[in-house]
């Protein structure tokens, strides 16, 4: 009973944050309904993230921005709700529940059922949601390709560098030179039959040839010869929407899972007729899709050398394997180098610099520093190792000019530290919404103290104090000096709850 209520939930959720296409002929199906068993995750696999972002959420924008008015159809089937929450409601996109896994023909026959009426014909792609290194310029390019083909179906494939013992993918099985009984193929010569899946080639017999038939032509091919294609399968495809629509109802389950592919539609377009193209894109990493965490962490390590090239020669970068600048930040950086001004910016090993930071000149971002939220600097700000800073999305935390903040400094919240001010280590500093925390200029504060929503004025020296809620005033002592604020501890609370153990 409980599973039937959570469909009934996910289906009303569908429903909830579909919108209404566009008016666009092209569409963009994404496939996020399966759970990626081998990645061994209580997670959805389309919800691992890439560079901070989920995979759903990259292959999504990377049609969204490489295709212009591009529509939308995710969908969705194990862990459905948590891949809905993440993308939510947005335009000219709707979701589609795979409640039943039987592949990813199944899933395509799911989505078209959302398509309305209304679009005839146009341009259908079709993705993996777990190509966390597509981009949309690949997107862009695999469109013209398709339009300047002609064809009536293409693939995105990859070339495979690897031991083709370790290519679970589909093999993209082309037309040979010859027949079966040593006849030219003609202008065939190079066409796409068929994708055959590696598990599909390993159930063959390891004597008898795999016989295939295009336009009336046989091709044998030995079982070790379609496992040492290195033309894979990337998931990706294009169909002219019509076709799609007039033989997606034929596709079977007559394979080794019983599962409804994708995949042999381009069977069913050849015996039509109709044409099929392949083409790769020009970097191969862009079409990796992963079903172990060993995969995930080598297309993270990609994601990790395209900032590293991007930024390697505007900034300085103390380790090209271990930080992390979101790619917001990458851009703004890029803008502020177009400028011609030397950055002068260093981010030490293992520093992290969040999506909502706004830079500025001379920071030094120290070893295993952490900056997140909508933290704006100044210029010439430098950050010890292990400093923390945060704010939540509707605050604010401000940094001065020629502020220096030291190791292990912890600073979160709704916060403003003015010009030439000095926090030195073990300080610990926070601001609320209700209580905002305000340090003035030439501020130092030192030693084991705490800080919460306080006023610090301009000019004062604290050491070793808790300050809750205080206003802090700067007054000289009969020499012209600021006094200091040493010491200050509040009385404690809960003394009564305490007793000496004997």
């Amino acid at each position: 009973m409980a599973k039937e209520n959570n469909s009934n939930e996910i289906i009303q959720t569908t429903k909830e944050l579909s919108t209404d296409f566009n008016g666009s002929d092209e569409i963009a199906i994404i496939l996020a309904a399966g759970h990626g068993k081998r990645i061994k995750s209580q997670r959805s696999k389309m919800l691992h993230k890439i560079w901070e972002v989920p995979t759903v959420e990259r292959v999504y924008r990377a049609c969204k921005t490489g295709i212009e008015k591009c529509n939308t159809v995710i969908v969705v089937g194990i862990k459905a709700l948590d891949v809905m929450k993440v993308i939510g409601k947005r335009e000219s996109n709707k979701f589609a529940y795979q409640k039943e896994q039987n592949g990813t023909g199944h899933a395509v026959q799911v989505a078209l059922e959302v398509i309305p009426d209304s679009v005839k014909d146009g341009i259908v792609y079709v993705l993996p949601g777990d190509m966390g290194l597509l981009d949309a310029a690949t997107m862009k390019k695999f469109r013209e390709d398709f339009l300047q083909s002609g064809n009536d179906m293409m693939v995105l494939t990859g070339i495979y560098k690897g031991d083709p013992k370790q290519n679970y993918y589909g093999r993209i099985v082309r037309v040979k030179e010859k027949t079966i009984d040593g006849k030219s193929s003609g202008e065939d010569f190079g066409k796409v039959i068929e994708i055959i899946e590696y598990k599909d080639i390993l159930a063959l017999s390891d004597e008898a040839l795999y016989i295939v038939e295009y336009k009336k032509k046989k091709y044998s091919f030995t079982k070790t010869e379609l496992l040492e294609i290195n033309e894979f399968n990337s998931g990706v495809y294009a169909f002219k929407y019509s076709k799609l629509r007039e033989l997606i109802g034929n596709l079977t389950s007559d394979n080794v899972q019983n599962e409804i592919y994708i995949t042999d539609l381009i069977y069913l377009f050849n015996q039509k007729g109709y044409s099929v193209g392949a083409v790769s894109p020009e970097e191969d990493y862009v079409v990796m899709g992963f079903n172990d965490k060993s995969v995930l962490k080598e297309m993270e390590s990609i994601a990790r050398r395209k900032i590293y090239e991007r930024l390697k020669n505007i900034i300085e970068i103390a380790d090209p394997d271990d930080f992390f600048i979101h790619e917001k930040v990458v851009e703004q950086i890029e803008e502020m180098d177009k400028k011609g001004v030397p950055l002068d910016i260093k981010v030490g090993k293992g520093a992290y610099i969040g999506e909502n930071v706004k830079l500025n000149y001379n920071i030094d971002f120290g070893r295993a520093t952490y900056v997140d939220g909508n933290v704006i600097f100044g210029k010439n700000v430098k950050l010890w190792l292990t400093v923390h800073l945060s704010c939540f999305p509707n605050q604010k935390l401000i940094i001065g000019d020629n502020v220096e903040i030291l190791w292990g400094d912890i600073i979160k919240g709704n916060i403003v530290i003015g010009d030439n001010s000095r926090i030195e280590s073990s300080v610990n500093m926070t601001g609320s919404d209700e209580y905002p925390l305000r340090i003035g200029k030439n501020v130092l504060i030192k030693g084991t103290s705490y800080l919460f929503g306080s006023i610090v004025e301009d000019g004062l020296f604290i050491e070793h104090s808790v300050l809750v809620k205080k206003k802090v005033k700067a007054v000289k002592d009969k020499n012209g000096n600021i006094k200091p604020v040493r010491y200050f501890i509040p009385k404690p609370e809960g003394e009564d709850l305490l007793e000496e153990i004997d």
